[in-house]
């Protein structure tokens, strides 16, 4: 048993084994939101969905989380403030001695009130989603006039109650020539973590609306420069090449662009830190889809990430934790013995492995090689 409120200890956390329990557990506590972004993952609808896990469903779920190592746990929607449990929920995750941190729509639900109550229920980490620099830019992206001024109001919130601040932003076609802006007002408000996400073609996102391979490295090459020269920290979601970009920079010692003079062979992954600048809330070591990750949607399917819809169980029938560790779908993520193409002969596999939701939902198969990745491999 888990003695309630005692924090996981980080050693345990950074060292578990993926095959037994994730790193990192994101419940989506509902899909009602007043959003309409173009790219959402879940299609949010205007209105909760009458089979949402109930409070007290939600309170199992918790349970059932926590047992398994206390991984960290992220409330995220839709959006979270649409449900008026949200803040026993993360009173009760703390309770189990969770880190627990969400990811709320900027919308009026978003005062100054409802944060200070989430901080004191023991929330870690808040982050809001930016996706340009200006008006024009983030409300098209996000479907709604005025959301970029609510999601400045709000991170000036959080500046001033003291919460760290955590900026989440979706690379696409709309905002590509944008980044180097919005990574200004990132470090304008003191951010902890700038989370990269690049478009998956999901929910209501288009295919169309993904940058190719070549602009996929090179926005983490420029990624990789700008986590040398930042205040904040920078990692990527849904780009788990990324960690590829940043191991040929450190295999070689100096800041260039990468070259052909990498190590012959790729050192060993658990020597790495991924995470430059300290741990927070990040992973040491690589996480994917289903590998040291789960996800559980608003009516208790369990999938491997958001963006990798393939339901491996329900978790009102079956314990999370025996869909985790049993489920063919997850067993087949974590071994990268079976990835195909381009993936499977990569080097890199054991400590990238591609995004296996962007090549399930580009190919329909989610072994097959990450379109988004433009890596040809080494003479290794």
């Amino acid at each position: 048993m888990i003695p309630s409120g005692t924090p996981v200890d980080r050693k345990t956390l950074f060292m578990r084994d993926f095959a037994q329990n994730p790193f990192i557990a994101i419940w989506e506590v509902t899909r009602a939101c007043q959003l309409h972004c173009l790219h959402c993952r879940a299609k949010a609808q205007r209105h909760r969905h009458p089979l949402e896990l109930t409070t007290e469903e939600g309170c199992r779920l918790m349970d059932q989380i926590a047992e398994m190592d206390r991984p960290l746990l992220v409330f995220t929607g839709g959006d979270p403030l649409e449900r008026e449990d949200l803040f026993d929920f993360i009173r009760y995750g703390r309770e189990r001695g969770m880190e627990v941190a969400m990811t709320p729509s900027a919308t009026p639900r978003v005062t100054k009130e409802a944060l200070l109550r989430a901080k004191a229920a023991g929330l870690a980490r808040c982050a809001f989603s930016l996706d340009g620099s200006t008006r024009e830019v983030h409300d098209h992206f996000r479907g709604t006039r005025g959301s970029y001024d609510l999601t400045v109001g709000a991170l000036g919130m959080l500046r001033e109650i003291g919460m760290p601040i955590q900026v989440n932003t979706t690379v696409s076609r709309y905002n590509l020539e944008d980044l180097p802006h919005i990574a200004d007002v990132v470090e304008s408000f003191g951010a902890t973590l700038w989370s990269v996400f690049f478009l998956v073609p999901t929910g209501r996102a288009r295919a169309q609306d993904m940058i190719d391979a070549d602009e996929a490295e090179r926005v983490m090459e420029w990624l990789w420069t700008q986590s040398q020269v930042r205040s904040f920290d920078v990692k990527t979601t849904a780009a788990p090449h990324y960690r590829r970009v940043v191991l040929q920079h450190r295999t070689r010692g100096d800041g260039g662009p990468p070259g052909t003079d990498l190590a012959r062979c790729v050192p060993p992954v658990g020597g790495v830190d991924f995470a430059a600048g300290g741990p927070g809330l990040r992973a040491p070591r690589s996480v994917n889809d289903g590998n040291g990750f789960v996800f559980i949607s608003h009516t208790g399917d369990v999938y491997p990430s958001g963006f990798l819809p393939v339901v491996a169980g329900n978790v009102r029938q079956t314990r999370l934790a025996d869909i985790y560790r049993h489920s063919p779908v997850f067993r087949q993520l974590r071994d990268p013995a079976l990835l195909k193409g381009k993936c499977g002969a990569c080097e890199f596999k054991a400590v990238c492995g591609g995004s296996r939701a962007r090549a399930y939902a580009v190919t329909g198969d989610f072994l097959e090689s990450d379109p988004a990745c433009a890596y040809a491999g080494s003479s290794c």
